[in-house]
């Protein structure tokens, strides 16, 4: 059990990672998560310092090696709380081989992206999230290639739990985060658009308050076709709430003879 309360985080003044920390720990608490039994698990990256700042059990991982970590600590330990906190970079980037294969075996973790479309641990080159003729140090033409989207890529391949919010509303945040932690039907998303005030100038606070809408109660979230419709729409309207959820894939620990029953964590050799 690790508590740093006591450290300074070391984030930019304005970055969104202050509010979705703090919104975390709240979250925990509504949810009624045992600290004892949560691991949280991260790579590398400014979204990966935020286990550091709170009160957990942590693992830190290599770049982009978050999901393989993570994966291992719910197959050995099915009762514990497996909550990966990781940025665009670091999982859909580096990691992007992981978090398609983890969608695929349905491994019951809880995976929070903090998405602000840059890498901003290493000053600011294009993320796979990153916009059409964004401007960076690195890409001063501006970024050319289609932007990755994790959310139509995870609802396509059958993921249980999909959904978006904002790191500067930090009610819808809450509601989501609660919403995730309390699903229990396999490999959940979360991914939380945030802005990057020192390195992401396009993606502002205001850019998107202009553009969020909440999703509307008459979304059906079982209905893959209009879940990937919402996924799909982003632009002057960006949709945020439950995208997709649905139940009846079994989960990886279910699913392995060995391990189904018996966790590895309680077998030993007689």
């Amino acid at each position: 059990m690790r508590r740093l309360h006591s450290e300074s985080p070391t984030w930019c003044p304005g970055c969104g990672n202050f509010s979705i920390l703090r919104t975390l720990d709240s979250a925990l608490d509504e949810a009624g998560i045992d600290r004892h039994r949560l691991v949280l698990v991260s790579g590398i990256g400014q979204a990966a310092k935020l286990p550091h700042y709170t009160r957990a059990n942590v693992f830190n991982g290599l770049h982009g090696r978050a999901l393989p970590a993570a994966t291992a600590i719910k197959l050995a330990n099915h009762g514990l709380e497996v909550l990966i906190t990781s940025g665009d970079g670091d999982m859909y980037g580096e990691g992007g081989n992981h978090f398609i294969h983890a969608i695929r075996r349905n491994i019951g973790v809880k995976c929070f992206v903090h998405n602000n479309q840059v890498y901003g641990l290493t000053k600011g080159q294009a993320s796979p999230t990153s916009d059409c003729g964004m401007q960076t140090p690195i890409q001063t033409h501006g970024v050319m290639l289609r932007p990755f989207n994790p959310l139509a890529i995870a609802i396509v391949e059958g993921t249980p739990f999909v959904a978006r919010s904002l790191a500067v509303d930090r009610a819808h945040l809450q509601e989501m985060m609660v919403a995730a932690l309390k699903h229990d039907g396999g490999f959940t998303l979360l991914d939380i658009l945030q802005p990057c005030p020192s390195f992401n100038k396009r993606n502002t606070a205001k850019w998107y308050r202009e553009r969020v809408r909440p999703i509307g109660d008459d979304h059906d979230p079982t209905d893959m076709h209009a879940a990937l419709d919402l996924a799909m729409t982003w632009g002057d309207e960006i949709p945020i709430g439950i995208i997709y959820r649905k139940k009846g894939r079994p989960k990886l620990e279910d699913l392995n003879p060995v391990l189904a029953n018996v966790p590895l964590v309680e077998q030993y050799a007689g």
